[in-house]
């Protein structure tokens, strides 16, 4: 009896372990590789960034004589000119004209070394060699020559002095009348301390205007306390007219503001 409990245990014990289930072991994954590209955004290529080199040199620039040269023959040029101061006192000028700052004054007699004029065969107005270069009226010289042989050496060559103490002022407006050719020009007001005056006669603004006058461009330099000012303009000339204005004291000159010319036809 005892014994068929023995076997019928181990008969049983024996059906349990073949009807248990083994967990199964998940089969093993395959190994992703890391990617061989990264996904960063593409770099820009070559192409994209390659500056033209020297797009407009393919069309030569016309050269200087292609163009006809005027029928008038230029005035020759000379390096300089000697003349005499024929008036009792000359003053030498820092601008070309009567109301640019004083310099100092050449007595009768001196001789002088003229080393160019402004661009304008009007102005009688001349540099003199100086410490520091001057201008003086023709008008009260004995040359030795014409001086309209003196190169043009204003405005760019010869200079201003600039003053530390005041700024240039704005041109506001300029108006033509296109009846009898008038321009106004306004501009903003930049006043000087009466202790920055040369002088009690000393103007505040100085007005250089190139303008048209029976076909020739003429130089006129203007002077005035107020902050505006009224010239003639004509029509009629080959080279365009233009100004501007200089604020003034007693150290140099501000600016210039350049004035916006406006045109001879109506707009």
């Amino acid at each position: 009896m005892q014994q068929k409990l023995v076997l019928s245990t181990l008969l049983i014990i024996t059906s349990l372990a073949c009807s248990l289930t083994l967990p199964s072991v998940p089969a093993p994954t395959a190994t992703l590789n890391p990617p061989t590209e990264q996904f960063t955004l593409p770099a820009p290529t070559e192409t994209a960034s390659v500056i033209p080199t020297d797009p407009f040199t393919d069309t030569p620039a016309p050269s200087e004589t292609s163009t006809p040269l005027p029928s008038d023959t230029p005035l020759p040029t000379v390096e300089s000119l000697e003349a005499v101061v024929t008036a009792t006192r000359l003053s030498c000028r820092y601008g070309p004209g009567p109301d640019y700052l004083y310099l100092f004054a050449y007595r009768a007699g001196a001789n002088v070394k003229l080393l160019g004029r402004v661009d304008a065969d009007n102005w009688i107005w001349v540099l003199v060699e100086n410490k520091i270069p001057c201008w003086v009226n023709s008008s009260f010289l004995a040359v030795e020559g014409d001086i309209r042989y003196l190169p043009v050496v204003y405005p760019d060559i010869a200079k201003l002095p600039i003053t530390p103490y005041y700024p240039a002022t704005d041109v506001l407006n300029a108006q033509r009348n296109y009846q009898n050719n008038q321009i106004i020009v306004s501009w903003v007001e930049v006043p000087v301390s009466p202790g920055d005056y040369e002088d009690e006669t000393m103007q505040t603004y100085i007005i250089e205007v190139w303008r048209c006058q029976s076909g020739q461009l003429i130089f006129e330099p203007l002077a005035t306390r107020s902050v505006f000012i009224g010239f003639f303009d004509e029509p009629g000339c080959s080279e365009p007219s233009h100004g501007r204005v200089w604020v003034q004291d007693k150290h140099g000159f501000a600016g210039p503001a350049e004035i916006p010319w406006p045109p001879h036809l109506v707009p």
